[in-house]
């Protein structure tokens, strides 16, 4: 990702934005097939990443035709190979017609005595070699030296330049085990700035937490480039997260970069839906916490002007996501009067105050306040039913079993028309979801987002909580609980109450 700023070291040089996406360093227990691997370079590239680390070659044929077929794919970004300093390795990669080839070798006393048992000069002779054998077939080249956080600095400056002098375009400098503080990363990498010409790349673990904070200071040091993963995924604590450097960079550094901002969120989404592992809702800049706002302080001002109790510099549009007003034990007439308003419901202050009062005796006891709880509230209060049901459902079934592939079949009348809809999933609650999406696609594009379960009461005939959040094609979420012991009649219910509270909505929204 290229970018200039004001910054004294920043505004010399470009920076690009360097993605991982191999199995070779990613969080454990997380498989990705080929096909997911194509769909997430894809977005990438929409993304506007700069170079994407596509694999380990080496490692399996599976992975080496995966690389391959992501180099094949005719992208913008540079798509690169991972390799040893090994001629079998290299030559991995360069058969997969990768535009780079990142080769590296442990350099550290403790990984080069107890890992791969070389000198430091047989180590410096196999870096030279490795840089030469890839510049010969043409290939930019990225050397490693594994472990240089820990590695001593006089050799470790020998090496980048060592390599420099056989042709490497780039010298990366990772701090494989997460040991650095932002001060002494920012020492080092100033250091071995004044000693070589070619650019330098950081990679950052994330073991205390730091790899973002270590990743700027690299940057402010005098490095060029930044490898990041998307969520922050890696081995054991992970890597930088692309988000967060990103926006730090494009919000607090005023950067200008090759990122398409606006994409950080479905990109994050995308990872999350593949890998199954959930970002927290207070994760900066991709969460779902992000721009949310319950306080009564906080979202009267949010309400009259954003950057009141927003970054300002950072706006939830920027980077993709939505603005959310949280109603629960906290929130302020504000909140409440702005979330019926968005629902369509008009009341009276003396209205207004009784369902302020209601919502957060419901809070109090512990349950989280959704769309659907506003709405059966305001219906109390003012004593009349709000709104029309569009869906009405009349009946579903499921079958599953260890020998038959989950399949529900829904049946609801949807205003006017009777609608019938099956599908399949990978469990049954997975299949009656996407049989009501299969359903509803005829009248509005619409998607589970967020989907939770809880027993709240024990043994096998426990009473399940089923909380879903639905989303359309205009960005508009709406959430709803319903309890049940069937936990697929619970899941359908909530889906149904909220697809009905968003067509709500979207008809106020169609109004206006």
């Amino acid at each position: 990702m290229a970018f200039y700023s004001d910054e004294p070291l920043i505004n010399k040089r470009k920076t690009i934005f360097d993605t991982t996406l191999r199995d070779g360093e990613q969080t454990p227990g997380v498989s990705l097939t080929n096909e997911q691997k194509l769909k997430i370079a894809r977005q990438l590239d929409k993304l506007g990443v700069d170079v994407l680390e596509a694999g380990f070659p080496i490692s399996s044929q599976g992975e080496k035709q995966n690389v391959r077929a992501i180099a094949s794919e005719g992208l913008t970004l540079d798509v690169c190979g991972l390799a040893r300093v090994l001629p079998k390795d290299l030559d991995a990669c360069i058969d997969c017609g990768v535009d780079m080839v990142h080769t590296f070798v442990s350099t550290s006393d403790i990984q080069r005595i107890h890992t791969i048992k070389k000198s430091r000069e047989e180590v410096v002779t196999m870096a030279v070699d490795a840089v030469e054998r890839i510049k010969e077939h043409g290939v930019k080249c990225m050397f490693s030296a594994m472990d240089a956080t820990r590695t001593d600095l006089d050799y470790l400056t020998e090496i980048f330049r060592a390599v420099e002098g056989a042709g490497c375009d780039i010298i990366n400098v990772p701090d494989t085990v997460g040991v650095m503080s932002p001060s002494r990363m920012y020492n080092l990498v100033n250091s071995i700035y004044k000693e070589v010409n070619i650019p330098i790349d950081v990679h950052c673990h994330n073991d205390f937490g730091i790899a973002v904070a270590n990743s700027l200071m690299a940057v402010e040091a005098g490095a060029s480039q930044v490898q990041c993963t998307v969520n922050g995924i890696g081995e054991r604590a992970g890597n930088a997260n692309l988000a967060q450097v990103v926006m730090s960079l494009h919000s607090i550094y005023g950067a200008k970069t090759n990122i398409n901002t606006e994409y950080l969120l479905e990109t994050s989404k995308m990872v999350e839906n593949f890998t199954g592992i959930r970002s927290p809702p207070n994760t900066p800049i991709v969460g779902d916490n992000a721009f949310a706002h319950e306080s009564g302080i906080h979202t009267h001002g949010v309400l009259e002007q954003s950057d009141t109790f927003e970054p300002g510099i950072m706006t939830p549009e920027m980077v993709g996501h939505k603005r959310r007003i949280v109603v629960g034990k906290h929130a302020g007439k504000h909140a409440v009067k702005k979330s019926l308003d968005d629902m369509g419901i008009e009341t009276t202050e003396e209205q207004l105050d009784e369902i302020l009062v209601r919502i957060k005796d419901i809070a109090n006891k512990g349950k989280r306040i959704c769309d659907a709880d506003l709405h059966a509230v305001a219906s109390a209060v003012l004593g009349r039913n709000l709104g029309q049901e569009t869906i009405i459902l009349k009946e579903f079934s499921v079958m599953t079993g260890n020998l038959t592939t989950p399949t529900a079949v829904v049946r609801a009348t949807v205003g006017d028309e009777e609608a019938v809809a099956s599908n399949f999933g990978v469990g049954p609650i997975d299949a009656a979801l996407k049989a009501v999406e299969e359903m509803m696609g005829g009248y509005t594009k619409i998607k589970v987002r967020d989907f939770s379960l809880e027993a709240i009461t024990g043994g096998s005939d426990a009473l399940a909580e089923v909380t879903i959040s639905v989303e359309d094609e205009d960005g508009r979420v709406v959430s709803a609980q319903s309890a049940s012991a069937d936990i697929a009649t619970a899941s359908v219910d909530a889906l149904i109450t909220a697809i009905n509270i968003l067509l709500e909505k979207k008809k106020l929204w169609t109004m206006q």
